[in-house]
């Protein structure tokens, strides 16, 4: 049995972690989002974890805005880069480990094949920059680290795309979205499984990828979840990525290799369409 700490446990991943702990009872779980334990807070950390004899942190709390990052750097600095080190040192000091959630966006999306946990990182917004400082904190700190990157996160919980293009398909008779993206959906349900499992299976500490299986882009996500969900009233038309101005820039393409965690952990990943149908038909 461990005791395990699940930091922005009101967030997507956080929620599915919940229902993870629910069909995991062999372990105790203390979850906390800001009201329960700042995670900014180096000495209340400390506190935390050594009262309640914390054997293993996931942090699943995060700065994930990606475009008001490039305003809030120093907000986003302080959750995504600072906090980790502080949670990271906290379960060093106790002989635990530290599973931290990264992303994609550590890599400038400028490949043309999977990217691989040995390709170098190159993120070019504040966002991946801090999300990348983050995971460097993370290792220099705590020995037993495993850091998990992943991309395109969506669930029945919180803002996600996938609720946003339900929404938009029922109010809209038109919709356009990026057609020069591409990448690989990650319904949140799945990475939380993955990350029990490896709890369960025990931590190797060191980078892996996760998301669902297959590549497609934004627009033909789109495509799928109006379909799915029956919505047939909204006309979908591509976009290219410069008619759709953002601040922060997004990668082109950030499909991600999973096989190391494949065989690490010995598990099978859904296909992204057959974990999406799965999610809307929890949301219907």
């Amino acid at each position: 049995m461990a005791h395990i700490l699940i930091t922005g446990c009101n967030g997507q991943l956080g929620n599915e972690m919940q229902l993870q702990a629910k069909s995991n009872p062999q372990h105790s779980y203390f979850f906390t989002d800001i009201d329960e334990l700042d995670i900014t807070d180096e000495q209340a950390i400390d506190r935390f974890v050594t009262d309640n004899q914390v054997d293993i942190i996931v942090n699943c709390a995060a700065y994930t805005a990606v475009d008001k990052a490039e305003d809030n750097e120093t907000l986003c600095t302080l959750l995504n880069s600072t906090a980790p080190g502080y949670l990271a040192r906290a379960i060093e000091k106790r002989g635990g480990q530290f599973v931290q959630i990264s992303t994609d966006y550590v890599f400038d999306g400028t490949a043309h094949t999977p990217y691989t946990e040995t390709v170098a990182t190159c993120p070019n917004s504040v966002y991946g920059r801090t999300k990348l400082d983050g995971e460097l904190n993370a290792q220099r700190e705590c020995s037993r680290t495993m850091i998990v990157r992943t991309a395109w996160l969506y669930s029945a919980f919180g803002n996600n795309f996938v609720k946003t293009m339900m929404r938009l398909g029922k109010e809209r008779t038109e919709l356009g979205v990026v057609f020069d993206q591409i990448g690989t959906p990650t319904y949140a349900r799945d990475l939380a499984a993955v990350i029990m499992t490896a709890i369960n299976r025990g931590i190797v500490p060191g980078i892996y990828h996760f998301s669902n299986e297959g590549a497609v882009s934004w627009y033909d996500f789109t495509k799928a979840i109006h379909r799915i969900a029956g919505i047939t009233t909204c006309h979908v038309r591509p976009l290219h990525t410069d008619e759709y101005p953002a601040k922060a820039p997004r990668p082109a393409f950030s499909v991600l290799d999973k096989t190391k965690i494949k065989q690490t952990y010995d598990i099978e990943v859904p296909y992204w369409e057959e974990s999406l149908r799965e999610c809307i038909m929890a949301l219907q």
